[in-house]
C-alpha cells in the first residue's frame, strides 16, 4: 500500500477575489466562503478569521483542527465524513503545509475546548501558534447541548472539515512541491534484512469513552466507542481514516491535523529498514467498564504476538480513567514478551507532585510523558481575541474555572488569564510534536 502526499508550502493566507493557491499565497473569496460554510442550515452565525504566527491573537474555544486537503482523485478526504465510506491509505492526496482550519465557538465554549495564543509565552505551549490558522467562528441551532457543558459539537466540527477540503481544492491540478512517499510491503513478504531487524508495532488508543454516540473519535465514520482493536495500516491514520472527536481536555486531545501528521509514524517510519521493521499499527479503544479494559488489552496483546512484535510503543488520548487502558494494556504486552515504551501526558497535581497516572504497574517500565495537565499557567492579555474569551471561565472548559476563592476567575477584568494547562489546546502534543522536557530537583 502507497501513499503519496503531495506538500504545497503555505507562505501567507489573505482575503481576495479569487479563493486560489499561488507562489505560496493561498487567497480566500470570504463572501463565497461563508455561503459555502452555511448550506449547512445548523449553522446560525459565521465569520472567517485568519491568525498568523507573531500577532497578538488570543483563540478561544477552540474545537477542531484540520489540515486542508484534497484528492486529486475526487474520492472524498474523510471517508464517511465529508462523502462516501472509501477505503483510505492509497494514491496521491494534496495537503497545504503551514497552515489549518481551526473550528472556534462564537459564544459557547464545552469541556473539551480549548485555547491558542499566537504570541507571547502562551505561543509556546501549541504546535498551532506556528501555523496559519484559517478560523471558522461559528454558532449553531444545536439548543439540546447550548449549555451542557460536555458537548458534541458537531456542526463545526463537520464545518472544519468541509471547508478544509474546500481549500484544498486550489491545489488540485496543481503540480505539488514535494512529494513525501509512504508504503509498507506486506508483512509476510518482506525482504530478509527487514525481517531480520527488531520488529515493532504501533499501538494507539485514540478517544472512545463516551457511550453516547457522537462525542468520540470516528474511523471511517464510525464512532470507536463501538469499536474493537484492530491492525490498521498507517498510512490510513495519515490519510483521513481518522477524525478527532469532542470528548478530552483539550491538552490531551488529538485533533484531526494531529492524526493527518502524526509525527510518531513518520519517525517509525524512517527507520524501517534501518533499524526496525516496522510491522504497522494496532488501532485499540479507550473503555470505561474494568471488562472492557480487559478484553481490549487482551485483543492488543494477541495481535502484537501474532504479529512477531519484538517491540511496541502505546499512547493515549487523554488521562484519568484512560490511564487504566493504557498501562494494562502495556502490562499485557509485556506478559507475552513484547517490550513495551508508553507516551501520555500526566496529571500530577498543581504542585507536580502526585501520581501521575490513575493506575501503575511495575510491568510500565518505560514511560514517556509529555506533560502535566495540571500546571498553572499565567498569561497576560492580548489585543485581539477570536472567539469568546469568557467562554474559558463560564462554560467548563477544562483547565478553566468561574471562581477560586484563591485564584480568582480563569479570565480577569484586564483580559489576563490564569488557568491550567488543560485548556491549551493540544497542548501536550501527545502525538510526537512535544518539545517539553523534564528536570529532576
Amino acid at each position: 500500500m502507497k501513499l503519496e502526499i503531495g506538500n504545497f508550502n503555505v507562505k501567507d493566507v489573505i482575503f481576495g477575489e479569487k479563493t486560489m493557491f499561488s507562489n505560496g499565497v493561498l487567497s480566500i473569496n470570504k463572501e463565497e466562503a461563508l455561503a459555502f460554510i452555511k448550506e449547512d442550515e445548523h449553522i446560525t452565525e459565521l465569520d472567517i478569521v485568519i491568525a498568523k504566527p507573531g500577532d497578538s491573537t488570543r483563540i478561544v474555544p477552540v474545537k477542531e483542527a484540520v489540515e486542508p486537503r484534497i484528492r486529486p482523485d475526487g474520492r472524498p478526504v474523510f471517508p464517511g465524513v465529508t462523502g462516501d465510506l472509501e477505503s483510505a491509505g492509497e494514491g496521491r492526496i494534496h495537503a497545504l503545509k503551514g497552515c489549518s482550519v481551526l473550528g472556534v465557538g462564537m459564544h459557547y465554549g464545552s469541556f473539551g475546548d480549548g485555547l491558542i495564543d499566537m504570541s507571547g509565552e502562551g505561543a509556546k505551549y501549541t504546535l498551532f501558534s506556528e501555523l496559519i490558522n484559517v478560523c471558522i467562528v461559528a454558532d449553531t441551532d444545536e439548543e439540546f447541548e447550548r449549555f451542557e457543558q460536555q458537548k458534541k459539537n458537531k456542526a463545526i466540527r463537520w464545518a472544519a472539515h468541509r471547508f478544509a477540503e474546500y481549500l484544498g481544492n486550489t491545489v488540485k491540478e496543481l503540480e505539488p512541491e514535494e512529494i513525501e512517499s509512504y508504503e509498507l510491503e506486506p508483512i509476510t513478504k518482506r525482504t530478509e534484512k527487514e525481517n531480520n531487524l527488531p520488529s515493532v508495532v504501533l499501538v494507539m488508543q485514540p478517544q472512545s469513552q463516551m457511550e453516547e454516540l457522537g462525542y468520540n473519535d470516528l474511523v471511517y465514520g464510525w464512532d470507536m466507542n463501538k469499536y474493537i482493536p484492530t491492525f490498521m495500516h498507517p498510512n490510513e491514520v495519515f490519510d483521513g481514516a481518522i477524525i478527532s472527536g469532542s470528548f478530552m481536555p483539550s491538552s490531551s486531545k488529538w485533533s484531526t491535523y494531529d492524526f493527518q501528521n502524526f509525527p510518531t509514524i513518520k519517525e517509525l517510519y524512517k527507520e524501517h529498514g534501518k533499524s526496525i521493521n516496522f510491522l504497522g499499527i494496532i488501532m485499540s479503544n479507550l473503555n470505561v467498564s474494568l471488562e472492557q479494559k480487559k478484553r481490549s488489552s487482551i485483543f492488543v496483546a494477541q495481535m502484537a504476538k501474532s504479529l512477531g512484535a519484538d517491540g511496541a510503543i502505546v499512547t493515549e488520548e487523554g488521562y484519568g480513567n484512560p490511564d487504566a487502558d493504557y498501562i494494562m494494556c502495556i502490562a499485557a504486552l509485556e506478559d507475552v514478551g513484547v517490550k513495551t515504551v508508553g507516551i501520555s501526558n500526566e496529571c500530577t497535581g498543581r504542585d507536580g507532585a502526585s501520581q501521575p497516572l490513575v493506575t501503575l504497574d511495575e510491568k510500565a517500565n518505560a514511560l514517556v510523558s509529555t506533560g502535566n495537565v495540571s500546571e498553572i499557567i499565567e498569561l497576560p492579555p492580548m489585543e485581539n481575541v477570536i472567539g469568546e474569551l469568557e467562554a474559558l471561565a463560564r462554560d467548563g472548559l477544562s483547565g478553566g474555572w468561574a471562581y477560586d476563592e484563591i485564584l480568582g476567575s480563569s479570565v480577569r477584568e484586564d483580559g489576563s488569564i490564569i488557568m491550567e494547562n488543560n485548556a491549551m489546546f493540544c497542548g501536550d502534543r501527545i502525538s510526537g510534536w512535544s518539545t517539553k522536557t523534564m528536570k529532576e530537583f
